[in-house]
């Protein structure tokens, strides 16, 4: 026998991509976030945060919202309501700023049941102005039957006492609900330091640097937990998805998404009304006009060719 020792493998240590992204952010673009916070507000202002919707009635509008247009969401849930009265107190929507449509009005959320065992056609026909009705209408259904066999009813209030992620990986596994309609869901319903990220807030966020060009919504998701204070998630999300919103980013033609990598630049913030120094993203600079009125100078210390393309 030889006398050869056999050593135990070692154990892989997964890390948090959340702060794993934080510190190379902080390393490599340092006050970054600040940044980019403090010149959102100074355009935006800080949004306060208040109770849209009861928690069900803000899981279905978000569906409704899916690739559609939030006030085309609006009709189709006035839709519900006309359709399936529900019994209770009226209650108001309060969309706040970010929101893409004119707010609901005060009313009592449908009757849930009865949308569940509605003639699936029926559902769609209701729904249709929404957009997508084919496949919302059976995705709602089914998220309503999930609910009422897991917890016998069809209030998501017991999500309150869970921790943000418990909650948000209770609602995930419901098939249909992804981390953005959860984190939706969960911050505006309870106030939960959660990040949802949609198209608007990857665009601007990819443009500034605040994710990386190859990184997904999807996975956005996790590193923005550990980029920001669970007091900033509500105002970031607000405000990055106003500016992506008054501020549309198109890509430019394919010859030029291709451009020469710049010298390395430094963040910096002068005193004074802050100017715009050389900031690229996914799909090329950005210019003071795209930003908004009050021009911010964010500027990456290192921007490969790679790093500007469009997704």
């Amino acid at each position: 026998m030889s006398g050869t020792v056999s050593r135990r493998p070692r154990k892989r240590r997964f890390s948090d991509p959340g702060r794993t992204w934080a510190k190379r952010l902080e390393r490599y673009r340092p006050g970054l976030v600040p940044f980019v916070l403090d010149g959102l507000a100074d355009i935006y202002g800080r949004p306060t945060w208040q109770r849209r919707l009861d928690p069900t009635s803000e899981l279905i509008l978000t569906i409704l919202t899916q690739n559609s247009a939030d006030i085309n969401a609006e009709v189709a849930f006035e839709a519900l309501r006309a359709q399936y009265p529900g019994r209770g107190e009226a209650q108001p929507h309060n969309p706040g700023a970010g929101w893409g449509g004119e707010g609901l009005p005060e009313g009592v959320a449908p009757d849930w049941e009865a949308v569940e065992f509605a003639p699936l056609p029926e559902l769609v026909d209701t729904i249709r102005p929404g957009g997508l009705a084919n496949q919302k209408a059976p995705r709602i259904q089914a998220t309503l039957r999930r609910i009422r066999e897991e917890r016998g009813d069809y209030s998501l209030e017991f999500l309150g006492e869970m921790s943000a992620l418990d909650a948000r990986a209770w609602l995930t596994s419901i098939d249909g609900v992804g981390k953005k309609t959860a984190s939706v869901l969960l911050l505006f319903s309870f106030g939960m330091p959660l990040m949802p990220v949609d198209r608007h807030v990857e665009r601007v966020a990819h443009r500034v640097g605040l994710i990386g060009p190859r990184v997904t919504a999807d996975d956005a998701h996790d590193l923005f937990l550990g980029m920001l204070e669970p007091d900033q998630m509500h105002e970031a999300h607000v405000n990055l998805i106003q500016h992506g919103r008054v501020r549309p980013l198109p890509c430019p033609p394919p010859r030029l998404r291709r451009l020469p990598a710049p010298p390395p630049l430094s963040l910096h913030r002068p005193e004074g009304t802050l100017t715009r120094a050389g900031t690229l993203g996914d799909c090329g600079p950005y210019s003071a006009q795209e930003w908004g009125p009050t021009p911010v100078s964010v500027a990456r210390p290192s921007i490969s060719a790679a790093d500007v393309r469009c997704g």
